[in-house]
């Protein structure tokens, strides 16, 4: 077993984007959809007008697809560990897809990109020769409290 395993980090935190619908909820608003689309889909078929009926169905699958694209875009996440000595970020995506970088916090510089109303854009971990973004999918607000946190856990290990 070596040290590293047994000792604590400096920080560590796992960044998950956030996502207000469950399955459940996806369920609903899906069966919700098909349902409303088939009320003027009957109209329009007693009216005469059947090809509407394909053009309502149409609608619903695209809405279940931008959900169905929505909900496994959720599962992709980001694990940053500060060890004194290494700065680990584990990026998964949404396919379970991993990549392992790997910084020495002496080296790497934590950047904040902010827009012209103070409101964190963007957060770089930078090295001389790399540039790499981190917490992409959250939002402007939780990119500034990971910031704050993070940046002074890097302050900290570099001390």
């Amino acid at each position: 077993m070596t040290t590293r395993t047994q000792a604590r980090p400096l920080f560590a935190a796992t960044l998950t984007p956030h996502r207000s619908l469950n399955r459940r909820g996806f369920r609903i608003v899906t069966a919700l959809a098909a349902v409303l689309a088939s009320i003027p889909g009957m109209v329009f078929f007693s009216l005469g007008a059947w090809p509407v009926i394909g053009f309502m169905g149409l609608d619903v699958l695209l809405i279940w697809w931008a959900l169905s694209t929505s909900m496994k875009d959720g599962q992709r996440y980001e694990e940053v560990i500060l060890w004194p000595d290494q700065l680990e970020l584990r990026q998964v995506s949404a396919r379970g897809k991993e990549q392992i970088l790997r910084f020495n916090p002496f080296f790497v510089k934590l950047v904040i990109d902010r827009d012209i109303n103070e409101r964190t854009t963007a957060l770089h971990l930078r090295t001389s020769d790399s540039d790499t973004e981190i917490g992409v999918f959250l939002n402007p607000d939780d990119k500034a409290s990971f910031a704050k946190v993070f940046g002074t856990a890097l302050k900290k290990a570099r001390n």
